[in-house]
């Protein structure tokens, strides 16, 4: 039997830095990356620019089948995402595309058809993951699950940081409470809830730079693939 690629699975809370050690591992090791919390918002724009209604979940559900979409990370370990072959990175940043991702997420059919878009991105020579179920739902024969945290103060402090670079100015502790009210939701929802894989490898960021983060990763998974061997 044909050994099938192996995936690292990171998932997270938001702003535990799981989009970022993704991408770096995946440009490390040279494997394939998956934002899977990007193709709600890519199946929402698929779906406008081609007049589809966001409330058609037949239509939707098979336009993810067939979705045209790449991840990838420039020199700098920034995101690059592209649909139909164009590059629309931006235009997922939008609160258009925010919207649409919420309405289309509602449904159990497009649910169902990305998991299976999801599951297409398993490529040669391996697959880096990131979401919030990629080791518990999508792929739990992950050969390494990683859980990465962080507290929800170090959390917000990144994200005032990056707001703040960007010239938006926004209250820390509102930006705390947040991501407080988020994780309980995300933790308590009956679809797939935000918890570590029973074999997940727990990883706290906090205090920790992206390169020492990276490295660890990295050093699990050369010591999963050589077992594997």
């Amino acid at each position: 039997m044909t050994q099938r690629p192996p995936v690292i699975a990171i998932d997270g809370p938001s702003g535990s830095g799981k989009g970022t050690i993704a991408r770096r591992v995946a440009a490390a090791l040279g494997w394939q990356l998956l934002d899977s919390g990007a193709l709600y918002r890519l199946l929402a724009l698929a779906a406008t620019r081609r007049g589809i209604s966001l409330d058609d979940a037949g239509a939707l559900a098979e336009l993810a089948l067939d979705l045209d979409v790449r991840f990838e990370a420039d020199g700098a370990g920034e995101e690059l995402i592209w649909l139909d072959g164009e590059p629309v990175r931006d235009e997922l940043r939008t609160e258009e595309a925010g919207s649409g991702a919420s309405q289309v997420a509602a449904l159990q059919p497009v649910r169902d058809a990305l998991l299976a878009l999801q599951r297409s991105f398993r490529k040669p020579p391996g697959l880096v993951a990131d979401g919030r179920d990629m080791g518990t739902q999508v792929f739990p024969e992950a050969v390494l699950k990683v859980y990465l945290t962080a507290s929800a103060a170090e959390r917000a402090r990144r994200r005032h940081k990056q707001l703040k670079d960007k010239g938006i100015d926004v209250s820390l502790a509102a930006l705390s409470r947040d991501i407080e009210d988020r994780d309980r939701r995300d933790s308590e929802r009956s679809v797939a809830p935000l918890r570590p894989a029973e074999d997940a490898r727990i990883l706290d960021s906090s205090g920790q730079s992206i390169a020492a983060v990276t490295d660890t990763v990295l050093d699990w998974a050369r010591e999963l693939l050589a077992k594997e061997l």
